[in-house]
């Protein structure tokens, strides 16, 4: 199943659409600050700052820069089509009888997600660093205001910070495939998506420290996809952000809608 899953989904003239998108960003960004190169970016604090001093710091920015709305979206189209394309192609039925178990089936397909969830990162990740070696060079990752991170160092929180993102992609990737399992078409999850994105950033952005939107939005997975870069924009190991928290979170959020989507999934037919 999952081979069927990735050949009909990973090879879509949309899929691939989508992900030259995601790759454009680093490139374009890579192209406009060129003339930066070596200095810090217009007096920015943090990553974005510092992204014209190395191929890495350019891979981290425009990580930075993705995270917030332009890779969810991405992420959630992917994965609403993963779960609603065959019943929008009207085949699902014949899988069925084919047979194919209802548990395979959500197997294959949770498979899938996780691997274009993946290769949406990865996409956004790798063009950053080539880009990256092309206009600024291999460097030493600059810190502002901190002596540059080490290569071992960089390399360590280069990885966990986008082992950190593409959980909390999956985290929007497990709603979006659980709203396409539960809506009609898989265009209303991937709007649904979209809007619970922006509905939990707008929340997040206003909430106070304390009172009930904060409350509201600690337990929202959104509230914590911005913990990562304080991996990256601290040179000392006693800075580093503390991530427990933010892992709970899209692992309680991914388990729920999975185990949603696999109750969907064993009560009703899809197809219905």
């Amino acid at each position: 199943m999952l081979r069927v899953e990735l050949t009909t989904q990973i090879l879509r003239l949309r899929t691939l659409i989508a992900l030259g998108g995601v790759a454009a960003v680093p490139i374009a960004a890579g192209l406009a600050t060129a003339s930066s190169a070596g200095t810090r970016h217009h007096n920015q604090d943090g990553l974005f700052g510092a992204s014209t001093y190395s191929a890495l710091n350019h891979a981290m920015a425009s990580l930075q820069f993705t995270g917030p709305l332009l890779l969810p979206v991405v992420v959630a189209l992917l994965a609403s089509a993963v779960a609603s394309s065959d019943r929008d192609w009207g085949v699902l039925r014949y899988l069925y009888v084919a047979p194919v178990t209802r548990g395979r089936l959500l197997a294959g397909k949770l498979a899938a997600v996780l691997t274009v969830t993946a290769a949406a990162v990865l996409c956004d990740l790798l063009a950053g660093v080539l880009v990256g070696l092309a206009v600024f060079g291999w460097h030493p990752f600059h810190v502002i205001g901190a002596p540059d991170l080490s290569t071992t160092a960089a390399l360590t929180r280069v990885l966990a910070a986008t082992a950190y993102l593409t959980l909390c992609m999956l985290s929007i990737a497990a709603i979006a495939f659980t709203l396409a399992i539960l809506l009609p078409r898989g265009a209303e999850a991937v709007a649904a998506a979209i809007a619970f994105v922006v509905v939990a950033s707008i929340l997040n952005g206003q909430a106070a420290t304390h009172g009930f939107l904060h409350a509201v939005a600690v337990v929202l997975p959104v509230h914590y996809w911005q913990s990562w870069p304080g991996l990256l924009e601290r040179a000392g190991a006693e800075h580093v952000p503390a991530l427990g928290t933010g892992v709970a979170v899209q692992l309680a959020v991914i388990a729920v809608c999975t185990a949603l989507a696999a109750l969907v999934l064993a009560r009703r037919d899809p197809a219905a």
